[in-house]
This record gives C-alpha cells, sequence and structure tokens, in this order.
C-alpha cells in the first residue's frame, strides 16, 4: 500500500491511497474459509462447498469490505503520521476514483479530498472586551434573604384569596360588551399577585375571593407586556398590542410563609457550614451573590473576547471543500442554494470559532479533562454528603470519587458541567493574554449592561 498527497492550493489537498491485493489477500483469505465452513448453499452439505463456489459467491464483497476496512485505518494513521491537522473530514473524489471492479480486479487506487486548518494569528492587540467585577451591596442581600425566606417558607392553599397569594385559574377576553369575546384569548394561567401593577386598584378585585369566583380586570392595566406575554401565552407582538378586559374565573389560590431568620433556616441554605448569626448569614450570602454574579460576568467577558476574535479573524478559508464537507453530514432540510444563502450569517461564524479554538489549545489547553469534571462533580456531592456510619474521611473521599466518576461517564448528563468549566479555563488564558482591568459596577448596573 501506499499513501501519497498533492497540494491543490494554500489549505486544499489530494490524497492518494494505492491498495495491493498483497494488503488484503490475507484476510480475504481467512474470511472465505470461515464463509466455507458455515455456508448453506443449495446441493451441498452445511460446509462442504467448494471453495471455488465460495469465491464465486462471496470473494467481490469480501474484498469490497477489506479494502474499505484498509482506507478507513490507513487514511487516518496516515494523516496522524504526517502531523496534518485538518478541518473537517476526508471526503472521497469520487470523479478520480471511478467505481472500483471488485470482482475483476485486484490492485485499487483511490482519491481523497482534505483540507488543512487555517492557522489563525489571533488579534489580541485589536480586543477591547470589559470585564465586569459585581459589588454586593446591603439592598442586594436584602433581596436575597427575602427570596431564601420565600423558598424554604411554609406552603398553604387557603380558602380565600390574600394580597401576596399565587392564583390559578382561567383567563377569557371580553369584548366591548363585557361578554367572553368569541376566538379571543382563553387560557388557564396562573400569577403571582404581587406582580400585579396598579396594586391599590387590581388587588381589591382579588382579596377575599374564594374558588369558582371571577374577578374582571383590565390585562394592560395589571402587567406589564412581558407579563402578558407569560401569563396569557401569546407571543411578544400580541402582548404589546393586549388591552383588552380579562374575566378571571379563580380556581384555587396558594401562599407561602416566609420561613424565620434562625438557625434552621441558616443550617437549610448552607449545611455543613457553622453560621452563627444573621450577620455571617448575610455575609455568605454577599459572598455566593458576588461569586454567582460574577460567573455571569466571565460568561459575557469570554464571550465578547470570542465575538472580537472572530470579527478580526483573517485566515483565508478552504470554502469549497467545507461546503461540501458540511452538505456530506447530511443535515435536514439543507441544501446548496440554503447552504450559500446562510453561510455568512450562520455556517460561516461556527467554523471560525472552531478554529479559533484550535488556536487556543495551542496556547492553553481549554478542554476540561475527565479527572477536572471528576473533580467538579465530587465537590459538588460532597457538599451535601454524610458519612455513612463506621465510615472514616479516606473511605468517605471513595466513595464519593466512586460516585463522580460514575456520573461523569456520560458526557450528555455533565454538559453543562464541561461547558462550564470550559468557561473557567477560557476566561483564565483570556485574562493571561490580555490583563484586563476590571470595572466595578452593582447588579442593577451589570443587569443594564447586559441587556
Amino acid at each position: 500500500m501506499n499513501i501519497s498527497r498533492e497540494n491543490l492550493g494554500e489549505l486544499d489537498l489530494l490524497i492518494k491511497i494505492e491498495v495491493a491485493e498483497s494488503d488484503y489477500a490475507e484476510q480475504v483469505s481467512k474470511q472465505l474459509k470461515e464463509y466455507q465452513k458455515k455456508a448453506s448453499v443449495p446441493g451441498f452439505r452445511k460446509g462442504m462447498a467448494p471453495m471455488g463456489l465460495i469465491q464465486r459467491i462471496y470473494k467481490s464483497s469480501i474484498v469490497a469490505d477489506q479494502v474499505q476496512n484498509i482506507l478507513g485505518e490507513s487514511l487516518y494513521k496516515y494523516l496522524d503520521d504526517e502531523k496534518l491537522d485538518i478541518i473537517g473530514s476526508p471526503l472521497s473524489n469520487d470523479e478520480k476514483t471511478g467505481k472500483p471492479d471488485f470482482e475483476k480486479d485486484k490492485d485499487f487506487v483511490f482519491y481523497f479530498d482534505a483540507a488543512l486548518m487555517p492557522q489563525v494569528n489571533l488579534s489580541w492587540d485589536k480586543v477591547n472586551a470589559p470585564l465586569y467585577q459585581i459589588k454586593v451591596n446591603p439592598k442586594d442581600i436584602d433581596r436575597q434573604v427575602e427570596e431564601i425566606c420565600q423558598r424554604y417558607g411554609s406552603f398553604e392553599t387557603p380558602e380565600t384569596v390574600g394580597e401576596k397569594d399565587f392564583v390559578y385559574g382561567k383567563a377569557e377576553e371580553l369584548d366591548k360588551d363585557g361578554n367572553v369575546k368569541e376566538g379571543g384569548v382563553s387560557t388557564f394561567t396562573s400569577f403571582d399577585l404581587s406582580t400585579v401593577k396598579n396594586s391599590e386598584d387590581i388587588l381589591p378585585l382579588f382579596v377575599g375571593k374564594k374558588a369558582e369566583e371571577k374577578v374582571v380586570f383590565n390585562a394592560a392595566k395589571a402587567f406589564s407586556a412581558a407579563d402578558i406575554e407569560k401569563n396569557f401565552h401569546i407571543d411578544a407582538a400580541a402582548a404589546k398590542k393586549f388591552k383588552s378586559d380579562v374575566q378571571f374565573t379563580i380556581s384555587g389560590c396558594s401562599h407561602i410563609t416566609p420561613h424565620e431568620i434562625n438557625d434552621e433556616l441558616f443550617a437549610k441554605v448552607f449545611p455543613g457550614e457553622t453560621v452563627k448569626d444573621v450577620a455571617a448569614f448575610r455575609k455568605m450570602l454577599g459572598k455566593e451573590l458576588e461569586k454567582s454574579y460574577n460567573e455571569q460576568a466571565d460568561i459575557l467577558y469570554v464571550n465578547e473576547v470570542r465575538k472580537q476574535l472572530i470579527e478580526n479573524f483573517d485566515a483565508p478559508m478552504p470554502e469549497a471543500f467545507l461546503k461540501r464537507w458540511i452538505l456530506s453530514r447530511g443535515e435536514k432540510d439543507l441544501t446548496p442554494e440554503t447552504l450559500d444563502a446562510e453561510w455568512n450569517e450562520k455556517y460561516l461564524p461556527s467554523l471560525k470559532w472552531e478554529i479559533v479554538d484550535v488556536a487556543l489549545n495551542k496556547i492553553s489547553s481549554i478542554e476540561p479533562t475527565q479527572n477536572e469534571i471528576v473533580d467538579y462533580i465530587k465537590d459538588i456531592l460532597s457538599k451535601n454528603d454524610v458519612a455513612k456510619e463506621g465510615e472514616d474521611k479516606k473511605a468517605q473521599d471513595e466513595r464519593l470519587e466512586q460516585s463522580a466518576r460514575t456520573i461523569a461517564k456520560d458526557r450528555q448528563n455533565v454538559q453543562q458541567i464541561v461547558d462550564r468549566l470550559t468557561v473557567q479555563k477560557t476566561c483564565k488564558l483570556f485574562k493571561e493574554q490580555l490583563k484586563p482591568e476590571g470595572e466595578k459596577v452593582t447588579i442593577k448596573e451589570f443587569a443594564e449592561k447586559v441587556k
């Protein structure tokens, strides 16, 4: 067998693979003997058909299979041995190869098209992305404490509606005469009365009502357009124009009594931690908030840096090959015409993203290792794990390690962890390359900048 390549341009390659009879003859002979032992051929007892007949029946298909196996193994071994960093996958060049005759021919020649990965120079000097550092203030912690008290509060279903209750029932759009509008909005929904606008006018309509009672109110006066879209299950454009009165038939309501701020709450929110008083509780909540928002800020920073690196991407692309390769993957409903129409907006940016990733990994690996994934899962498990009776620290650690490795085997289940670790490693690399000065902002300011 002989493999060679021809450079057709800066990035395009033509790979030639010559397969001789000696490359596959031994395997074909072995397989024919196995077929002879098992074959049931009319006129002969099982396993007694002459080899000549077996060859006439099976040899061409066995040769085809063996040659295909050789092609697959040798092609990728060649790319690896030659250290050819290709983009996509090699594609058979059927025009140059022609149609092999596995019945008559003994030696074969196959041609494959491939393309080298573009060598991109990352334009760090052209990147100007802000890195926000979130500073939590006491009001942010107040809101967090209130939310946690609600989350861990006691759930009740009172008979009558209170002004801070969650109500559910059927909403029906009314016409100008106050009748249920034919073809209008009609849906079962639920909402928190604390989200209602103009509460001094609308809340009294609900308070004290029971199941099966009706309340009529104007949707636009009660809710923002976003809440109308969510509560009445209509699209955003229709929600902005929705000004009708609504008849709401109450099915029931629920009420949460907030949890008291005490040792029991501290233990629920921070299991395994020692929280002595409210001040310590608030301090820990503040740290958790800052950590959470700074993770979001890092994601924003990574995305913005990537965007700018891709915008300044100046490497040539093997466009004709890449379009062939994308079409070969059999993406549903994708035609050459659709691919051309969506190339610049959808496919080219995605390919550039992949190429930038390759360039970044050459500086420092941003792909999470299996051990890093396991360690991350193990850390999560350990926060809520209690040692079994008679189990020492070493045994507990080994048990958690085994559990984490079992979970990490299924990449689909841990994709969010993989994504998070990738962002962390990418952010670390970007900070090392760009050395950004962090811009301190409040949570409110950060939300505005993200918007």
